[in-house]
């Protein structure tokens, strides 16, 4: 049996209350030794590098995966190499999009899609990135992410442990939720964490490389992320639903009804 169906909503609230100022390596480790079948997304950004960093150092074999959208910078790739040399032996697994499903959407509303609308860029978002990690989740009885709590507006209230009803009610960790972004660096210098090199040429949040630029100091950090958009969440849809008709509309017609 799977041991997220031991935990529901009231535990996963209590069990949130415990580790409430808690080091994110206790989270890490309570997680590694609870769940059988758990890994940690990364999309290479300082926050899951640094959690790569610790549970390595809990459990080498500790599992982690990555979406490649197809979109994503070459220095995006170059970490990954540089994350297998500093970790030997790194459970790492790159999950891809569903090819036809690429070709179906860059067939009827080209390659660069997501400047001509918000619901285009949700559709992009939604084939290359979402649907990828919905199913590899789908075989997963928890999940690690990077999120914390003052990347955005949309991020404040998120727990340290979490039921994930997005995908499938399966646990979510988020370690680091009670962090801020001088702790993820000062900890990524005191190790000597490799990191993504665009961050040092004043990018703050950092995703495919269309859809992500360097912004001035002072900006908010998610503000290179769609930065054409006006109004529109500075989201994809992984960590939190997206409702819009527009989006919900082209999936169905490029994917038919088997969009889950």
């Amino acid at each position: 049996m799977s041991t997220f169906e031991l935990i529901d909503e009231l535990e996963a609230g209590e069990l949130s209350i415990e580790f409430e100022g808690e080091e994110p390596q206790t989270l890490l480790e309570w997680g590694l030794r609870t769940f059988e079948n758990i890994a940690i997304s990364t999309s290479f950004q300082a926050d899951s590098v640094a959690l790569i960093d610790m549970a390595y150092e809990i459990d080498p074999g500790v599992k982690v995966f990555s979406v490649d959208t197809g979109r994503l910078p070459q220095e995006t790739l170059d970490l990954a190499d540089r994350l297998r040399d500093r970790y030997p032996g790194l459970n790492l697994e790159i999950v891809e999009p569903d090819a036809r499903e690429v070709a179906a959407m860059v067939g009827k509303h080209g390659e660069d899609l997501f400047y001509n609308a918000v619901d285009l860029r949700l559709l992009c978002c939604n084939v290359r990135k979402v649907r990828p990690l919905t199913k590899h989740l789908h075989g997963l009885d928890a999940w690690i992410t990077g999120l914390r709590r003052d990347q955005w507006a949309s991020r404040t209230n998120i727990r340290k442990v979490e039921i994930d009803h997005d995908h499938g009610a399966i646990v979510k960790l988020n370690p680091l939720a009670e962090w801020t972004e001088d702790e993820v660096w000062d900890y990524i210098r005191e190790r000597d964490v490799p990191y993504h090199s665009l961050y040092d040429q004043g990018y703050t949040s950092i995703g495919c490389g269309p859809c992500t630029r360097a912004i001035q100091p002072g900006a908010a950090a998610r503000s290179g992320r769609w930065w054409w958009e006006s109004g529109a969440p500075k989201e994809c849809g992984i960590h939190c639903s997206i409702e819009s008709g527009g989006l919900e509309h082209e999936l169905h017609a490029l994917i038919g009804d088997h969009t889950a």
